[in-house]
């Protein structure tokens, strides 16, 4: 049997459906994926906003995908590797959050492109201060190795930036949740600091304006927590150590260890202050077990680049809801691994259903919804306690936006579309969707009782009006303004005029328990108004006119005889 080395080009080369390029749709969709991906980590690494131009073009029977970033470009002699070589890249060993990691990425997108219609990628790339350079590349899957066709200088007016332009064979898709409009959509979400623009096959143009103007602040590269280490990496931290005593090697080895907690964990460990590298398997053991039972503070949020709460509300509300609400929780730690959840809920959409949006270090997964950790989290909350409807997923007219931020995403695949179940995971996701369900909570009661209470009042609209007229007819007396009765009894502002000759005076009277803030327009000016519970206020003004005067900053079941601006 003849046998011989597989470069990892030739392995993918075989086997592309493991990256996400298993059918033409998702196949386009994981192109234009990986090329945005790149453009939002560089620019965010170089404190830039991003400005990303994504274009799709039927050619000659296939698709030309053309992305366009305003980021600092990447240097002539890196272009090569970093698009003609997989795995390559600078993260992989750089404990911080980002996009990617493994160096696979856009190599791959490049290989597709390759594979499919044999074309080479087309890369213009420039640095600020220096010329523009067009390169046109292959990979030669043999021996993983960029292969360039062409190389020379262009001119291009923008100061910095990247253009990528890939031919792929692909099938591109409308009006589906698995698409790349949807993709960007997303993107845009999860990215508040972005603006994306797509142009798609049939010329029509999708803005994702930016609605924030700050940079998120580029994350820190931290050093392993001592929580959740496992035994295999401790080991190999241990063989590889520069350090002479074991106390040397936490403090410097690990974040969140001291001087006082390495003595502590040197102490109740029992090991002593060796040389780390003469460490056994058990002695290994033991100190992994000694982590767990010491208290260490939770690594730090530098590391991390959460979106916040504020900015997932602002982001939600694109879909304008009647509701929004966000959490995000303290960092936690996985197998070393700092990570936290973030949960966003916009209620009271248009669309029947909930809609589940996950995310992983801001990329939108768009595939493998059944078997993610973050679906099972959703799936794990009794959603009924909230008040609701829950076939296996909420059923409510809604969005479910839950985030992962971590310094390396457990998924389930090279294809990065669903995060593995780990139980740390698994509960910080169950805690927050929890959070966000009270809040919810709160919100669907008020509105119930708002509810009731308007029907109440609408019905006591319909009868006091009947009994009134009744009582006057028994009684042989002038019929009553009923309005003021009914604001009485429902608590409302009640505005009423007067006339007199040629003046007009407004009686503004709150029967209400709280104190109201307004603006009440008539025929003669304006007045800001402010009046307490069971006070009544008087304007007066020359002109005369008979219709009803107008309110700003009142709703409409809160005042009784104005109309509502």
């Amino acid at each position: 049997m003849k046998l011989r080395e597989i470069s990892v080009a030739e392995f993918f080369e075989k086997n592309k459906h493991i990256l996400g390029y298993s059918n033409p749709a998702r196949a386009l969709v994981t192109c234009v994926k990986e090329a945005v991906d790149n453009s939002l980590d560089a620019c965010e690494d170089a404190g830039i906003l991003p400005d990303i131009m994504v274009r799709i073009d039927r050619v000659e029977g296939h698709y030309r995908i053309v992305v366009e970033d305003n980021g600092p470009g990447i240097e002539r002699d890196e272009i090569p590797r970093i698009f003609g070589k997989l795995l390559y890249g600078s993260r992989f060993h750089i404990l911080r959050q980002s996009r990617g990691q493994q160096g696979i990425g856009i190599s791959s997108a490049v290989l597709y492109a390759q594979l499919t219609t044999g074309k080479p990628t087309k890369v213009l790339s420039k640095v600020e201060g220096c010329d523009a350079y067009m390169f046109e590349i292959l990979i030669d899957t043999r021996r993983n190795e960029p292969e360039v066709l062409f190389e020379g200088k262009v001119d291009w007016k923008r100061t910095h930036g990247l253009r990528v332009e890939l031919e792929v064979e692909g099938s591109y898709v409308k009006g589906r949740r698995q698409s790349v409009l949807e993709y960007l959509r997303q993107t845009s979400i999860v990215n508040p600091h972005a603006r994306i623009t797509f142009i798609d096959p049939d010329g029509e143009i999708h803005e994702f304006d930016r609605v924030c103007y700050e940079v998120p602040k580029v994350p820190k590269a931290i050093k392993p927590h001592p929580h959740g280490i496992e035994l295999g990496t401790l080991l190999k931290m241990l063989r590889e150590t520069k350090t002479r005593s074991l106390k040397e090697f936490l403090k410097r080895e690990f974040v969140r260890v001291g001087d006082r907690i390495a003595e502590e964990i040197v102490r109740s460990s029992g090991i002593g202050n060796k040389d780390p590298r003469d460490l056994t398997r058990d002695e290994a053991s033991i100190l992994i077990e000694t982590f767990k039972r010491t208290q260490l503070l939770p690594p730090p949020t530098d590391c991390l680049s959460p979106i916040g709460e504020e900015l997932i509300v602002k982001s939600l509300t694109k879909f304008k809801p009647e509701f929004v609400c966000a959490v995000s929780r303290k960092p936690k730690v996985y197998s070393g691994n700092p990570f936290l959840i973030e949960v966003g809920v916009a209620y009271g959409l248009k669309s029947d259903g909930t809609i589940l949006m996950r995310f992983a270090n801001k990329i939108p997964l768009l595939y493998q919804q059944g078997g993610c950790a973050l679906t099972k989290a959703v799936e794990s909350v009794n959603w009924r306690l909230y008040g609701i409807h829950q076939d296996r997923l909420p059923n409510a007219p809604m969005v479910v936006m839950i985030h992962l931020a971590s310094t390396n995403i457990p998924y389930t695949s090279e294809s990065k579309e669903a995060i593995a179940e780990i139980p740390e995971i698994v509960e910080e996701a169950r805690l927050a969707l929890q959070e966000v369900g009270r809040k919810l909570k709160v919100y669907l009661d008020r509105k119930r009782y708002i509810q009731e209470r308007r029907r109440r009042e609408n019905t006591l609209v319909k009868i006091i009006p009947m009994i009134a007229k009744r009582c006057s007819e028994i009684l042989g007396r002038e019929e009553i303004d009923v309005g003021k009765v009914i604001a009485r009894v429902t608590g409302k502002v009640y505005i009423e005029k007067f006339f007199e000759e040629n003046r007009a005076r407004i009686v503004i009277s709150n029967f209400g328990r709280v104190k109201r803030r307004f603006k009440l327009y008539d025929a003669c000016g304006s007045w800001d108004i402010e009046i307490k519970p069971f006070e009544e206020k008087v304007v007066e003004c020359d002109k005369a006119s008979e219709s009803k005067p107008f309110v700003e900053g009142l709703d409409e079941d809160e005042v009784f005889g104005a109309f509502v601006l």
